[in-house]
């Protein structure tokens, strides 16, 4: 399939688009997910309500995450322990994609009522390793602008990386964070590694339309559903970002992504400190509106800011061209132009370093 030539969010078939992000899953080493959402494909052949707003989807079904968005549900099934069935398709044991197909439309049929609110809303997928190239960027930052670093995130789910001062990363051997942390991040690295130096976040908070609890179990386990099921070391950091946000909340509120942004700018800054718009994987849910207020916004901030009061943007978001993961670094003064310092794999298995 030559799909990523013709832009994969474009994709306007469903059945092509459950194909693609069932083979991209298979890409990114979670092959057991990858049959799930094939199975769907079978699922579109019956008549229950999933199937019946899966094939009259009102959007472009890969831009709204849809696939993503029942997998979640069928996911959360077996985690509640009401689809023990999915135990041997989720360990690899049954991998005849026939197989598969017969279990999940069988689940799809008994559940349906259950299922058919997880593609009410797209999925938050909090993921802790993907802030490994976040902190690159900082660190790349760090560099140009100095150590200091007042980090501001929209679309922050659960706030999982709006504690990354409390997680220890190794980035191809350059280390940063607290030695004691229960949350490592260290994807495999290729490249050179980010340059060494401190990194001080002085202060981090994050907004999300509707933002999750960690500390509620219901919640948590939702956040848990949309991890895919091979991804045994995401699970692992779920529950240790669950550790740290019990012992202290990350700084979230709920609110518009661009309303957030002007909330930010409006706020005094400290001399010293660089201001730092973050997200990773979010922006493609963003309305178009909300998109074009905050870029014309950072710009007008950009254009005011000073080398004693920088003003920085780090993204880590999906090329809708490639569906590449790309890292991409601007900041004022003197960086206005966008910088790609990287790409990475989709849940931060591995990071692919372009900086210097």
């Amino acid at each position: 399939m030559q799909m990523a030539e013709k832009g994969v969010m474009d994709i306007t078939s469903v059945d092509e688009a459950l194909e693609w992000q069932a083979s991209h899953a298979e890409r990114a080493f979670a092959p057991c997910t990858g049959r799930v959402v094939r199975a769907c494909r079978a699922v579109l052949a019956t008549d229950i309500e999933i199937a019946r707003r899966m094939k009259a989807w009102p959007g472009l079904s890969l831009e709204d995450a849809m696939p993503l968005r029942i997998a979640g549900g069928f996911h959360n099934l077996y985690l509640t322990g009401d689809a023990p069935e999915l135990g041997p398709v989720y360990d690899g044991q049954v991998s005849g994609q026939a197989e598969v197909d017969r279990i999940v439309v069988a689940l799809a049929e008994r559940f349906d009522a259950r299922l058919a609110p997880w593609l009410d809303g797209p999925p938050q997928t909090n993921e802790a390793g993907r802030s490994a190239s976040l902190m690159a960027g900082l660190l790349w930052l760090a560099q140009r602008l100095g150590p200091r670093f007042e980090i501001n995130e929209i679309g922050a789910s659960a706030g999982v990386n709006t504690m990354m001062e409390r997680y220890r990363y190794d980035l191809g051997g350059t280390r940063v964070g607290p030695a004691d942390s229960p949350m490592r991040i260290r994807p495999e690295w290729k490249g050179p590694p980010p340059p060494a130096g401190p990194v001080e976040i002085a202060a981090i908070r994050g907004c999300d339309v509707a933002p999750v609890d960690l500390s509620d179990p219901e919640q948590a386990l939702r956040l848990k559903s949309y991890v895919w099921a091979d991804a045994r070391e995401r699970m692992a950091r779920i529950d240790a970002a669950i550790r740290l946000a019990g012992e202290r909340r990350p700084d979230l509120v709920a609110q518009d992504a661009g309303d957030f942004v002007l909330d930010m700018l409006a706020r005094p800054q400290p001399a010293g400190v660089t201001r730092v718009l973050q997200h990773s994987v979010m922006w493609q849910y963003l309305p178009k509106l909300t998109r074009a207020v905050i870029e014309e916004t950072m710009e007008r901030a950009g254009a005011a800011a000073t080398s004693e009061r920088p003003l920085a943007w780090v993204r880590l978001e999906t090329n809708r061209q490639t569906f590449r993961h790309e890292l991409r670094v601007r900041y004022w003064p003197g960086g206005e132009q966008w910088t790609h310092l990287a790409e990475a794999h989709p849940h931060g298995a591995w990071v692919e370093w372009y900086g210097k």
